[in-house]
Order: structure tokens, then sequence, then C-alpha cells
């Protein structure tokens, strides 16, 4: 038996993650550390039933705690998906972010660092889960590859970036064995309603407006969340310590496009009764500061060589992710029903 540390877990990612974990690796044991902030959400893992699962409620910036959780399980692995994520929040609460994702794995490679140098345990890991906002912004050609300078846009990607070099740093200064992962925008299930696709879905099943930025031109690779999942074990089993790895799902897409497609999607799982399509509740809205144009990765190095690739294609990932909040939405309207998170989310 292997034990891991999911920082995060509870979030849309990292839940993804345990349920994939706990379903097929009968030799792995998770400890779960999440703070349950806002977008982490307890119910995504409720119906996970296993003596191989433990729930530790905690904050990576709580120092003492992960000395007291890395001293009882002995981790094997540590796999750092805990986030502030949201663009949007970052520019108007940017403070939150640095604490979290700068302080937040700082304190956890300070801890990691100190338990590996003691037991030294062989083929220990540290997996840290970034993005690919951290690149910048492309123009209408090019992608990102895991050698393109950092050129962040946001209080979110530039503290991502800042998370990035600390993880580094630890692996050249120190010898822990790090990898990073730079992954593009991620959908599926269990993702908090704030975030473009969940809300599109979201707000066509309640005929509410469909608030697109600009003129919804920006592009977006996206990444169906099961297929990161399956990416993050191949990296932690064969990936080369200090090396970083790009994910990304080949789905080049206009947000315009990708709303378009959800409504098509409406249009045939729960059709308006007046024979109108869900894309007439399609807004423009005043696009937000430093909003990035075009996000694509270059996902050769994971692909040539360690042998991944998706297995969806964006046609069958969005039909897949609308069918689950249609048949999920006690999931969602619990969320929408908190008044904490209604305000969060401008619904009142």
């Amino acid at each position: 038996m292997k034990t891991i540390l999911v920082t995060g877990g509870c979030g849309f990612i990292g839940s993804n993650f345990i349920r994939m974990t706990v379903a097929n690796r009968p030799e792995i044991e998770i400890v779960n550390l999440d703070k349950l902030s806002y977008s982490g959400n307890i119910d995504n893992l409720t119906d996970i039933e296993s003596n191989r699962y433990t729930m530790v409620r905690g904050d990576i910036c709580d120092l003492q705690l992960l000395e007291m959780i890395f001293s009882k399980y002995e981790f094997d692995m540590v796999i750092h998906f805990a986030a502030e994520s949201h663009v949007d929040r970052s520019i108007d609460h940017a403070m939150v972010f640095i604490e979290t994702n700068i302080v937040g794995t700082l304190n956890l490679l300070e801890t990691s660092k100190k338990y590996f140098s003691k037991r030294k345990k062989k083929n220990f890991r540290f997996l840290h889960i970034s993005t690919d906002e951290v690149y910048g912004s492309l123009k209408s050609t090019g992608t990102f590859s895991e050698s393109t300078p950092y050129d962040p846009s946001s209080p979110y990607s530039a503290s991502k970036a800042s998370s990035d070099h600390l993880v580094r740093a630890w692996f050249k200064t120190y010898g822990l064995p790090t990898i990073v992962t730079n992954c593009s925008n991620n959908y599926g299930p269990y993702q908090f309603p704030e975030k473009l696709i969940p809300l599109m879905i979201i707000n066509g099943i309640e005929n509410k407006p469909l608030p697109i930025y600009g003129k919804g031109n920006n592009i977006r690779d996206w990444l169906f969340v099961e297929d990161h999942c399956s990416a993050i074990w191949t990296v932690l089993e064969n990936g080369k310590i200090g090396e970083t790895y790009n994910i990304g799902g080949n789905n080049e897409m206009k947000n315009i496009d990708t709303v378009k497609a959800i409504c098509k999607i409406l249009d045939e799982a729960i059709p308006k009764n007046n024979c109108s399509s869900y894309n007439d509740l399609i807004t423009f809205v005043t696009d937000r500061p430093g909003h990035d144009f075009r996000y694509a990765v270059d996902t050769k190095k994971i692909k040539n060589d360690l042998g991944w690739t998706p297995k969806e294609s964006f046609e069958s990932g969005i039909k897949k992710t609308v069918y689950w909040y249609i048949n999920n939405d006690q999931w969602w309207r619990k969320i929408k029903d908190s008044k904490y998170n209604q305000k969060r989310l401008g619904l009142i």
C-alpha cells in the first residue's frame, strides 16, 4: 500500500482524481486535506465508502497541521491541487490568492522537504498541479511548450507562476523530488458553478441569460477532467523528477462556440416548449481586465515521453458534462441555495 496526500481534494479536479483513484487503485490510501472554502465541496465525495480514504479539514497555510499529518500518515506522494483559481475573484481579492497559492505552497514544500530529508522514502513524489495561464496569452497561432517563458496576466496566474517557481527551486536547491504539470482549461462533473461551462449549462436549464465576455472570440483548449486525472497518474508513475509536463485536450474552441455547443445539447435534451433555441439566451457583456485572448498547449512531450493522449473529444466530453448537470441538479442547486454562494455567484 502507498499513502498519498491530496490537497484541495474537495475541489473540482481533486475530487475527480480521488474518485478515479479509489475506484481503480486498490493499492492506494488517500488522505484529503481541504479547508472547504467556498469552492471546496464536501458533497463531491460524500458517496465514497472506503477504508482507504480519509478526510482532514485544514488549511495548507497551517504549518503545524501539515507537520502533524506528515508525521502521522508518512506519505509516499503529495499531489498538490489546492489553490484559489478563479480569475475574476483574483482581480477583486488578490491577497487571498497570494496567501493560498504562494504561502500555502511554500509551507507544503518546506514540510515535504523536512519529511523527505529524514525518511528518504523510495520513489517519493511531490506533484504540483498548475495551469497554462502562467504562460500568458497567445495570438492566433502557436502553442505553449514547457519552455515557454512565463508571462502571467492576472493575480491568479501570477500567483500560480510564483508557486511553480518555488516548486522547481525546491528541487534544484534541496533535491526534493518534484514534478510540475501545467494543464489547459478543465471541464466536467463537479465543477463549481461560477466557471464558464457549468454556468452556461445551469443558466440554460433555468432559462437565464448566458453572459459571454466581449464578443466571445477568446479561445481555450478544453480538457475533460477525467483525461486530466489519467494524465496525472501517468506523470506520477512514469514522469521524470524535476521535469514539467503540459497536459491539454487538443480541443481549441472560441468561447462563443463552446456556449453554442452547450445550447445545441440542451436543445436536444430539454427542448423549450415554444420551440426556440437556448442560443436566444446568449448575451455579450463588458470584457474583464487583462482577459487573455488564447491558450493552447503543446502536448508532444507527455505524448512522446510518457505515451499519454486524451480519450475524450470535445464533442463527447461536453455531452457527458451537460447531461451530468441535468441529472445531478440536486448537487448544484444546493450550492446555489447557500446565501454565501448566491452572493459570490451574483445570484442575489
